[in-house]
């Protein structure tokens, strides 16, 4: 399959990015790789695989860590946590021109979520995510569109990238004359072999599953319980209640209804039974944790709304130090 955009990177080597650069690469793209580290020096000496199952192989995919090298690209895959992306901002210049598509494949809320968007604060940057505008003068809003992922993914090894349960991706256009390049990233994506649904709302898509990764995300990591655990325990599980609810509440105020009630999504959690998230993982593990783009980003815009959050302030500030705690311990 040929594509119209040009040359194609995705930005960040890991669980995610790797995956994403694999499958693009298997179904015959020409793809590059901005990783890097023990990752990206893998990657160079014996390729990048995948374990799928019983399905394992590797790929030799162009890997650096010098994005001035590349060049202006047609579409970018941006799979970095939101703290790497900030950090990483300003490097990724040389890859973006004015026709230049950006494909935020990213936990939480985007920095360019509130362009063209959001009634009274449309246009408004969140510097929760954005300090500065060091990410929008790099990646600009109005060229970006979003994914949605429904894939658990790790790396085993560096290198070795294992894929686990799931395998969709839900795309949209964050702007309407992105909506053709959005189209193109979804039958790419999909000649890649993942399931992916085509979205013509993706905000709300980001909100919806935001409003489950806000909640099982922060308490597992600071009680170091299992999703199980939390649902089963009448009071986190009202804890949980309370955010969603807030949650619910800023939504609305910026244009987006959640017609699903707390109890059907965390039905849905539940099912998943005695499982670890990702930022308990990265607790366990002594990583930095990715609040922002989950946390800071909806308590910003609630401010900013005058809307009240009490829960989700507390719930903010409590993981905040328990991040600060762990960048002093690394």
């Amino acid at each position: 399959m040929n594509t119209q955009d040009g040359k194609i990177t995705v930005v960040g080597g890991g669980a995610i990015g790797g995956i994403v650069a694999a499958r693009l690469a298997r179904s015959g793209q020409a793809v590059s790789l901005l990783a890097r580290g023990a990752q990206l020096d893998a990657i160079k000496r014996s390729g990048l695989s995948v374990i799928d199952g019983d399905d394992r192989y590797t790929l030799k995919v162009d890997a650096t860590d010098q994005p001035e090298t590349l060049g202006v690209q047609g579409l970018l895959f941006i799979c970095l946590k939101g703290p790497a992306l900030t950090a990483a901002a300003a490097s990724l210049t040389p890859l973006v021109g004015p026709g230049t598509h950006i494909v935020s494949v990213m936990n939480g809320v985007p920095w360019w979520y509130l362009n063209e968007f959001g009634g009274a604060l449309a246009g408004q940057r969140l510097e929760s995510v954005d300090p500065g505008g060091v990410v929008s003068a790099a990646l600009p809003p109005s060229q970006a569109s979003g994914c949605v992922v429904h894939i658990s993914s790790s790396i085993a090894e560096p290198g070795v990238i294992r894929k686990g349960y799931g395998n969709e991706l839900i795309i949209g256009p964050g702007s309407a004359r992105m909506a053709d390049r959005a189209a193109h990233a979804v039958e790419l994506l999909r000649h890649a072999q993942f399931d992916v649904v085509a979205s013509d709302d993706i905000r709300r898509d980001i909100w919806v599953k935001l409003w489950g990764n806000m909640t099982m995300n922060p308490i597992s990591a600071i009680t170091r319980s299992t999703g199980d655990v939390i649902l089963d325990d009448p009071l986190t599980k009202n804890l949980v209640v309370s955010v969603m609810e807030e949650a619910r509440r800023i939504g609305k105020e910026i244009g987006i209804e959640l017609t699903m009630t707390t109890d059907a999504r965390n039905a849905m959690t539940r099912k998943l039974g005695a499982f670890r998230t990702s930022m308990l993982q990265d607790v366990e593990a002594g990583r930095q944790l990715e609040i922002e783009a989950i946390l800071g980003a909806p308590y910003e815009i609630a401010v900013k709304a005058g809307i009240p959050a009490p829960f989700i302030s507390v719930l903010y500030g409590l993981v905040g130090q328990l991040n600060a705690n762990l960048i002093k311990q690394a």
